[in-house]
């Protein structure tokens, strides 16, 4: 999918030329009739066209990216870049008190998820009209963009909970009447999981190009959808209920999915450009570079997020904040503090003290450290001046999403930069935890043991890109897996549940699937407002932050969205 993303940018070009002779006598031949695309060949660049919109992040009206959503809103990290009013509204959803619904990055999110299902229904339109011996690959081309569809409407249930449900079968005229609250919540998770199951039931194993949906992706996020489906929640956003029924369907299809993928043999082999694609993504965004485009399909989405030093410059966002860095400590088992990692007065500042306290060495993969080589490098030393504004937001940074300068993938897209490295939506790690998760819901958890320990074991094995220049570990690196009896109190489904959630978070820290964690599980206001009554000790600018619940569980639908439907879009309970 990296070479056919370039096919879409071709064809745009070939609609945009016009003969230069008597142009103001000729009709334009830059306006494509639409039915001049319902031929195969142009279907399939529809079909691209779609994909392509995975990648169509911006940097403030519209990311794809989930860290302002997922790790600012949950504890994991601070905003970051140049004090709070730099990127403001960012400020707005880590803080939460004076958010509103006149927010313009949450209608410009809005817009684009909307924009890219525009994608995929424009495409299903055209595939429904064309016959199947015109077009031997309709059925497989619907499925993709049912999945394509899905995900885009499962990032939005996410954000805003009640949204209207546009499918092709509906008229543009009537897009008008189309309430968000045609549907329940549940009836919306049911909708998204429709379209899953659809994919499942037709793509192949194996879909031509890396990227394409398949089978096995579409079950995998089938497995998602019901994992989130599982927890019901009323009109408060309240946990009610969790269905067994759609659990034990997720550690059905969470099983079947082992022989196709695996954990990668390094953690850090997830972030990296010369090993993505590997074993363990399941579903990624296919980034590019040098694909015959002025500067390529770079990801927008951590355009902000790089250091401030002379090899990149700018911009300083997404910093790890002081309590997800101290939750990567152990104790001398190498088993995760959980209730005193914040508490004991110990904090992890800089590399001398990685090397003081026994930490998790997947600290040393997720976080920028003062001191610590930088991205693998042991010759680039991190330093506290490369962060943009360290009294407000500390003097850590993210680093899964950024590369090296000197890395192929990387490029200046003045006066940012970004790379063409993959961003995954699911890798095998989420499928073992979610097989875990389920297990340990069904009071299964001694069934789940050895898959959060599979995830352990793979971080214990995560050291040999974590050394100095002399050859030496960059940490005091602590941790093993869980031995009930020995080295932790009985594996209780209570106890499991912890250890699974704990886990969760280290894993997939910094990656932006924090909060909505939170939000499934129903601990989401007392986990965030806890992190807030230290942080508030930590960080001035949070003195006012509170987490309401029964409210800032979701965005506000946007104002602009409800004036739009001529007030027919109800808001959201709370706002």
């Amino acid at each position: 999918m990296k070479t056919i993303q370039s096919i879409i940018v071709i064809a745009s070009f070939s609609f945009s030329m016009i003969a230069c002779d008597s142009f103001l006598d000729s009709a334009p031949q830059g306006v494509a009739d639409s039915d001049d695309l319902n031929t195969p060949d142009n279907i399939e660049k529809m079909v691209i066209a779609a994909y392509s919109a995975l990648g169509n992040d911006n940097y403030q009206d519209g990311l794809h990216a989930y860290w302002p959503y997922g790790d600012l809103r949950a504890g994991d990290a601070y905003k970051g870049g140049a004090g709070t009013g730099d990127m403001g509204n960012f400020h707005l959803f880590e803080t939460f008190v004076y958010l509103r619904d006149d927010n313009s990055y949450l209608d410009g999110k809005w817009y684009l998820q909307y924009i890219c299902i525009a994608r995929t229904n424009d495409a299903l339109t055209r595939i429904n009209n064309i016959a199947a011996d015109d077009y031997p690959k309709k059925t497989i081309r619907e499925a993709e963009m049912r999945f394509l569809r899905a995900n885009f409407y499962f990032d939005l249930k996410l954000l805003f909970k009640h949204i209207p449900w546009i499918d092709e079968t509906i008229d543009t005229d009537d897009y008008i009447n189309i309430s968000n609250v045609a549907y329940t919540s549940q009836q919306l998770w049911d909708k998204i999981i429709d379209e899953f199951r659809f994919a499942v039931a037709n793509l192949p194993e194996d879909n031509e190009e890396v990227g394409r949906a398949n089978k096995k992706m579409a079950q995998a996020y089938l497995a998602k959808a019901l994992l989130y489906a599982a927890y019901e929640q009323d009109e408060k956003h309240n946990v009610i209920r969790i269905d067994h029924d759609k659990l034990q369907e997720v550690v059905t299809l969470c099983r079947d999915l082992s022989g196709k993928y695996a954990l990668a043999s390094d953690f850090a082999n997830n972030f990296l450009c010369e090993t993505e694609n590997g074993v363990e993504s399941i579903f990624a965004v296919q980034f590019s570079l040098n694909d015959g485009t002025f500067r390529g399909r770079l990801d927008w989405g951590a355009m902000l997020n790089y250091p401030m030093n002379p090899e990149y410059g700018c911009c300083g966002f997404h910093s790890p904040s002081q309590n997800m860095v101290n939750a990567f400590r152990t104790d001398s088992n190498g088993l995760p503090l959980f209730d005193t990692f914040n508490t004991d007065g110990i904090e992890i500042k800089n590399a001398d003290d990685v090397l003081t306290y026994p930490v998790d060495p997947r600290l040393n993969h997720t976080v920028a450290i003062p001191g610590a080589p930088y991205k693998y490098n042991p010759e680039f030393i991190f330093e506290t001046s490369w962060t943009r504004d360290p009294v407000t937001y500390g003097n850590f940074m993210s680093m899964k999403e950024v590369v090296l300068p000197d890395c192929p993938c990387f490029a200046f897209a003045n006066p940012f930069m970004s790379s063409s490295k993959n961003r995954d939506i699911i890798r095998y790690a989420d499928v073992l935890l979610w097989q875990a998760e389920a297990l340990i819901e069904l009071n299964r958890q001694n069934e789940a043991l050895p898959l959060i320990n599979q995830v352990r074991e793979r971080a214990a094995n995560s050291t040999d890109k974590l050394k100095d220049i002399q050859g030496d570990y960059t940490g005091n690196f602590v941790i093993s897996t869980y031995n009930p009896g020995v080295n932790c109190p009985a594996w209780t489904q209570e106890f499991a549940r912890k250890a699974l959630q704990w886990e969760r978070r280290l894993e997939f820290a910094q990656e932006g699937s924090r909060f909505f964690d939170l939000v499934r599980w129903g601990i989401a206001a007392e986990t965030v407002n806890a992190y807030f009554e230290v942080e508030k000790t930590r960080r001035t600018y949070m003195s006012e932050s509170y987490f309401a619940k029964n409210k800032d569980e979701y965005f506000p639908i946007p104002k602009n969205q409800i004036n739009f439907s001529k007030k027919l879009y109800e808001q959201n309970y709370g706002w």
